[in-house]
């Protein structure tokens, strides 16, 4: 049958995580609860910076533009997946999973930029300090945020141009709680084996390339930290291992998914939940609970309230 004649299917069914009715309410306490601690958090370390005026420098610039991003990233699905646990309505139109994919890769895409943004104003922070301020100067941060952002579009239209390509023809139970396209591309009238090499070579591997380049940054602060004083190389020890937690817990599930699109173990399922909805919150927790300075911050604000 030619491909092109094929129908595109009208909706996608969200199998979600389990069947289990326990699993299912366990699961929207959970997830509703990290998900107004996301919101919560991550809003608060943003007013937390705009209002005090000790924090306007780039790196809690470049943070608070991480934690937009990660609201966002907490917001594209896990709203419609608490309200589905709630309804009992999985169901979700073929222009409503197309716009999902959109905007997966389009916050995954901008924040693994932005990490590498922040890695690089650490790196001249403790590798070149005399130089910092001429370096990393406010023209430069805007730069790279907008920079950020438009990898990130550039990367989502990628995606989702492939995804429309794609011809539906029945299936349409996709294995998860929102729709990627490791899920839904298995779910195309076309050998699926091609469609693999596809999301390896656009998502996988770059995920790899940036973490093995983020890795090497720190390893390379890490061997400069040696040369400063004790106290300067514990406040900068701090500030790169919580750094580091971030970028491993962001890169580690996402190399895992794309580098291996055809699985379709349990394990895909959980990875998803855990840079969908327990990465975002680990922004204001490790950030805020290791950094004295934002925690002196949020303290001013809430006696000036």
């Amino acid at each position: 049958m030619d491909v092109a004649n094929k129908s595109t299917v009208p909706e996608f069914v969200l199998l979600g995580l389990s069947n289990c009715w326990e699993l299912q309410m366990s699961s929207f306490t959970v997830f509703s609860l990290f998900y107004v601690a996301t919101m919560v958090g991550n809003s608060l370390i943003v007013i937390t910076v705009i209002a005090d005026s000790h924090l306007h420098c780039p790196m809690y610039f470049l943070l608070t533009n991480l934690s937009i991003i990660d609201m966002s990233l907490a917001s594209f699905a896990t709203p419609k997946m608490i309200t589905d646990y709630f309804t009992g309505h999985r169901t979700i139109s073929f222009d409503g999973c197309i716009t999902q994919i959109f905007f997966l890769h389009l916050f995954t895409g901008t924040e693994i930029i932005l990490l590498m943004a922040m890695s690089f104003d650490r790196y001249i922070a403790i590798c070149k300090p005399l130089h910092y301020a001429s370096i990393i100067n406010p023209r430069v941060c805007g730069a790279l945020v907008v920079a950020s952002w438009v990898v990130g579009v550039m990367h989502s239209m990628s995606q989702v141009i492939f995804a429309l390509t794609l011809p539906f023809c029945g299936p349409n139970e996709v294995d998860s709680f929102f729709c990627d396209l490791p899920v839904v591309f298995q779910l195309a009238c076309v050998d699926t084996y091609v469609l693999g090499l596809f999301m390896i070579s656009t998502s996988g591997i770059i995920a790899l390339s940036c973490f093995i380049l983020l890795f090497s940054s720190y390893v390379v602060v890490l061997v400069n930290i040696k040369h400063h004083s004790s106290r300067g190389s514990s406040k900068a020890l701090s500030t790169c291992t919580a750094h580091f937690i971030v970028v491993f817990m962001f890169f580690g599930p996402c190399i895992f998914i794309y580098m291996w699109p055809l699985s379709s173990f349990l394990v895909d399922k959980i990875l998803s939940v855990f840079y969908t909805i327990f990465t975002p919150i680990l922004n204001p927790v490790i950030y805020t609970l290791r950094n004295q300075e934002v925690k002196t911050a949020m303290r001013k604000l809430k006696n000036r309230i």
